[in-house]
């Protein structure tokens, strides 16, 4: 049964002064967040009004009826919470930095950060206990607890062994990084860090309390089965409707309707994409949506529709778009909508066959962002004088660019729509000059350097981003590939994985078996410590990785066990499986640091020449 269901901002779950704790049941799955879900909460709260909805919490009250502590089951909600949490923690140990500098407000608001994550339990001892209480497995507690006290905000407690390796450290470092990035600049750094703090704890959360775990499953299921709150699409299209609406002609809100249904149908049913299409096409085409609509006197707003469409911004701008005259929205809107359908590859019948394979790497290097800057080049192709070769040359040096960018987290993501945003400035009404040309020299100006892109190559790629690291494995294979001997790397099965996917060929787990421990350590006594050193440190680097299928089945084996093994029908599914990516690997009896080395150093190389600016 459920107890109480309210909207409550961040601060009242981590609330300053009462007695609430919340711990995270052991039989839930570790923290799995990565840099992706944490540089999307920061930038979705930065980039947002305050008040801006993040989700859902449902906790179990397993309090005591005599205590004066209110302890809750954390249920659903646990990622966020957790990263909410360390989010706070990096912002207070950013503000610590200018401490000197409070004025009398700040020092209070400080020690309010502070309550949100510990609580005086023991006045005697001086005593702090967390707020949040992690799971145990893989280290999640223990790494938290190091942080809270490396911060200062609890008793001292022994650095975890490999704590900079695991998610609860990197997400705090993500955090602090965004930190940076987000005050760079800034004349009043401690303001914007204080304010952004506000925006943390003004952020809306839906807190509820149920009655025991049975209750919290049952209502969790129903929340992710049935149905769910009008979306901004949905109210968009609710008030175009409304708008059309008209006693004089009783089909122009059907006409309106399918109309809109088209331009969906353009975009797929994914809530993401038609959210991107509208911003995009908002802040790609700003200046022009705007120019009618300015009185010219002076004063007057630069942008009276809106300044930038956001998340929180869209459905007042489109509102505002739809009231100035929803025909004409509607039909500059499906000749985008149109434009956009070529780069989303979503319509067969509409797609640019030149286009294909480039927008092909360009959405798995998760490139969508230059989507603004593409819309716009496409939708004044003519006008600048454009063939589609010229549009491929670009959207191959975009692909270069965030390759880049995705190892090397510079640019910033939050940074990107500005960026994408100055391009389309940098050729805007310009039809005199290259705009390939222009363009792709303003991007090698805000990309990384080759020192920095080598150094992360060089790094533990598979941990700083898994997802750019397949990339780059299935953009070698295919480098070398034919269409007689092409292979669909990115192909998935009926649950939606990827059929090929990426193997460690020194395995990834603690528990080596012997012949990998005497392989790369020697056969000395007391080699399994140095194996493992030598695991942690070379197992997640460029030169170890390879593409196999079947991969659980590869898991632990012997080298050459993952070498020859073969499915129920024979095949290869080792590394005898034909790819140009394990040529060389079959050719060795053994895998050595040495051979991890050189194979990092030749794909390195590889790479950094053929993704060069």
């Amino acid at each position: 049964m459920i107890k109480r269901a309210d909207p409550v901002s961040v601060s009242s779950v981590f609330t300053r002064e009462a007695k609430w704790f919340y711990k995270i049941p052991m039989y839930q799955r570790a923290y799995t967040w990565g840099q992706s879900e944490w540089t999307t909460l920061f930038n979705d709260i930065a980039d947002n009004e305050p008040g801006y909805f993040l989700g859902t919490i449902i906790c179990v009250n397993s309090s005591a009826a005599t205590l004066t502590n209110v302890d809750f089951q954390l249920i659903d909600g646990q990622q966020r919470a957790t990263s909410l949490s360390i989010l706070l923690l990096a912002i207070y140990s950013k503000l610590k930095e200018y401490k000197n500098s409070f004025n009398e407000n700040q020092q209070d608001k400080f020690k309010d950060i502070k309550k949100e994550l510990v609580l005086l339990t023991d006045e005697d001892n001086n005593l702090y206990t967390p707020r949040l209480t992690l799971q145990v497995q893989d280290s999640n507690q223990e790494d938290y607890l190091y942080l809270l006290s490396s911060e200062g905000l609890i008793e001292e407690v022994n650095k975890p062994k490999n704590v900079g390796n695991r998610r609860i450290q990197k997400s705090f470092k993500c955090f602090v990084k965004c930190l940076d990035n987000y005050i760079e600049g800034e004349e009043k750094p401690v303001k914007s860090l204080f304010d952004l703090r506000d925006k943390v704890n003004n952020a809306v959360v839906v807190f509820i309390e149920v009655d025991s775990n049975k209750d919290a499953y049952m209502l969790f299921e129903s929340l992710n089965n049935r149905g769910i709150p009008l979306s901004a699409i949905d109210l968009i299209k609710n008030n175009l409707i409304m708008k059309a609406d008209n006693p004089l002609d009783k089909k122009a809100a059907e006409k309106a309707y399918k109309q809109w249904e088209k331009i969906i149908g353009f975009l797929g049913d994914e809530y993401g994409t038609q959210e991107r299409f509208l911003r995009y096409y908002y802040n790609g085409f700003r200046e022009e949506i705007n120019e009618p609509y300015r009185m010219g006197e002076e004063g007057e707003k630069l942008y009276p529709i809106g300044y930038l469409a956001t998340k929180s911004s869209l459905l007042e701008i489109y509102e505002k778009l739809i009231g100035f005259g929803y025909q004409e929205f509607l039909n500059e809107l499906e000749a985008k909508a149109k434009i956009y359908s070529i780069l989303i590859n979503k319509l067969d019948e509409n797609r640019v066959e030149k286009l294909k394979d480039s927008l092909f790497d360009l959405e798995h290097i998760q490139g969508t962002p230059s989507h603004l800057l593409l819309l716009y080049v496409l939708s004044n192709k003519d006008y600048f004088g454009l063939s589609y070769d010229d549009i491929n040359s670009l959207i191959k040096y975009l692909v270069k660019f965030f390759v880049r960018r995705n190892f090397t987290d510079y640019p910033n993501t939050r940074n990107l729509n500005k960026i994408f945003m100055d391009a389309v400035a940098k050729i805007r009404g310009k039809a005199d000059i290259n705009v390939v040309e222009t363009v792709c020299e303003f991007l090698k100006g805000q990309s990384s350097s080759d020192a920095d892109f080598e150094k992360k190559l060089r790094d533990d790629v598979y941990t700083i981003n898994t997802d750019s690291t397949r990339f780059l494995l299935c953009y070698y294979e295919n480098k070398y590939s034919t269409k007689e001997i092409h292979t669909d790397l990115w192909a998935r099965d009926n649950s939606n994985k990827y059929v090929w996917t990426i193997e460690h060929i020194l395995p990834e787990g603690e528990n080596l078996p012997d012949d990998w421990v005497k392989m790369i350590a020697g056969e000395e006594d007391g080699n399994r410590a140095k194996a493992n050193e030598l695991r942690e440190a070379f197992t997640h680097k460029l030169g170890n990785l390879t593409l196999t299928g079947y991969n659980s089945t590869l898991s632990n084996m012997g080298f050459d066990k993952k070498m020859n093994r073969k499915d129920e029908n024979g095949n290869h599914v080792g590394y005898r499986n034909g790819l140009k990516l394990n040529e060389e690997i079959v050719t060795k009896d053994k895998w050595t640091i040495q051979d991890i080395k050189k194979r990092t150093d030749f794909l390195v190389n590889t790479f950094l020449k053929d993704f060069k600016l």
